[in-house]
């Protein structure tokens, strides 16, 4: 028998002695209770507040470099406590006034069954598309949302926000979709 017919005839370990395997047991249950990937669209309206959060936080780290050049500095330190509340501050005003809207992948069937659903039209295809965006948009924002935000708000989020925050919404449930958290190990 050569190498090549030894290596199609070789057959797969025994389920019981794969499922006795405690390592391969541990693994396979971290695996199926893996929970997708998931990311979060933050809206504030308050421009303000974004800069006095980035102010702050600039602030902030401004003076813990001047407090790694002078560890025994008192009066560093206490700058550092001050921009730490002034951060917090900021930090929380910014919070009560956004909205956080929440996405996350779907499973990979359900994604896919999802663009099939939503052909380009021809003028869309022949620009080099395999979907219609305007139709999978707000059905893709629906069902990836944590939130349980309808299509129909989907679609009238796409269709009166700006050019760009409507892109953005897109994006973030679409992004969610190709999001990978595995790394290729080295030897």
């Amino acid at each position: 028998m050569t190498a090549t017919k030894a290596a199609a005839t070789k057959h797969a370990p025994p389920a019981a002695a794969v499922a006795a395997d405690s390592h391969w047991a541990a693994t396979q249950e971290r695996l199926r209770n893996r929970v997708r990937a998931t990311a979060k669209l933050v809206i504030c309206d308050d421009v303000n507040l974004r800069k006095d959060l980035d102010v702050a936080q600039y602030a902030l780290r401004r003076i813990n470099a001047e407090a790694a050049d002078r560890p025994d500095d008192q009066s560093v330190k206490d700058a550092v406590v001050k921009a730490e509340g002034e951060v917090e501050q900021a930090q929380a005003a910014f919070d009560e006034a956004s909205t956080v809207l929440t996405f996350q992948a779907l499973p990979r069937k359900e994604f896919e069954a999802l663009k099939k659903a939503h052909p380009a039209t021809e003028e869309q295809a022949e620009d080099g598309h395999d979907f219609n965006v305007e139709a999978l948009g707000p059905e893709l924002i629906a069902a990836a949302s944590v939130d349980g935000m309808p299509v129909e708000a989907a679609r009238e989020y796409l269709d009166t926000w700006s050019e760009a925050e409507a892109a953005t919404l897109f994006n973030t449930a679409w992004d969610v979709q190709q999001t990978t958290r595995m790394d290729l190990g080295k030897g």
